[in-house]
């Protein structure tokens, strides 16, 4: 099962959530929109916890509170296109460690490796640069929700095809019903996730 956040609140968080806990305080700033990209998809957009200077800073400590401990702290952050790369730029800053994109292919310019994946219809493939990271690196591999699971699968690999070591996983919600959690952990991989949704 994924780690899920449980970051005791500091006095500047109590002060901005008032009593609630980390958790509920970021899942009442995820805004659900039915229908959305179709009928039946229950759409959970984290813009609302991007547009408001306190949600988004409870939001990234929630990270960096986790990933400053020694013994969890990563060498390099790799975010997943395309939130990931907010949420990943943002933690590696603070933490003062480096960041790398994991891009769509066709995106990244210099010589890259690449990874395909299985879409519910159609395929995709994620591209990242052979000197993004070294052998041996610790790497935290971040995006903004987990589904299926298959985007972060295949920054797994494109990591670990040069050398590096994902450390942990990590992502604001988790969607544990299509069952992307589960098969990452399946794979060696664990979690952090600060929210669950049911259903899709």
């Amino acid at each position: 099962m994924a780690q899920r956040g449980t970051i005791v609140a500091s006095l500047h968080f109590g002060q901005v959530m008032q009593g609630r806990s980390i958790n509920q305080y970021l899942r009442d700033h995820i805004r659900t929109v039915p229908d959305w990209p179709a009928p039946g998809v229950q759409f959970r957009d984290i813009t609302p916890l991007l547009q408001n200077a306190k949600v988004f800073r409870v939001l990234i400590d929630a990270f960096v509170h986790r990933y400053m401990d020694p013994a969890k702290r990563p060498d390099v952050v790799a975010g997943l296109d395309a939130r990931g790369f907010i949420l990943g730029s943002v933690v590696a800053y603070v933490l003062n460690v480096g960041f790398v994109p994991i891009r769509k292919k066709g995106k990244l310019p210099f010589t890259t490796v690449e990874e395909t994946y299985e879409l519910e219809y159609g395929s995709a493939t994620v591209e990242l640069h052979t000197d993004a990271v070294k052998a041996g690196d610790r790497v935290l591999l971040i995006d903004d929700l987990i589904a299926t699971g298959g985007t972060m699968m295949a920054g797994k690999k494109l990591l670990e095809k040069l050398g590096a070591h994902v450390m942990e996983g990590a992502a604001i919600v988790d969607l544990p019903e299509l069952g992307g959690s589960a098969k990452l952990q399946a794979a060696g991989l664990p979690l952090f996730t600060l929210i669950d949704f049911d259903g899709h």
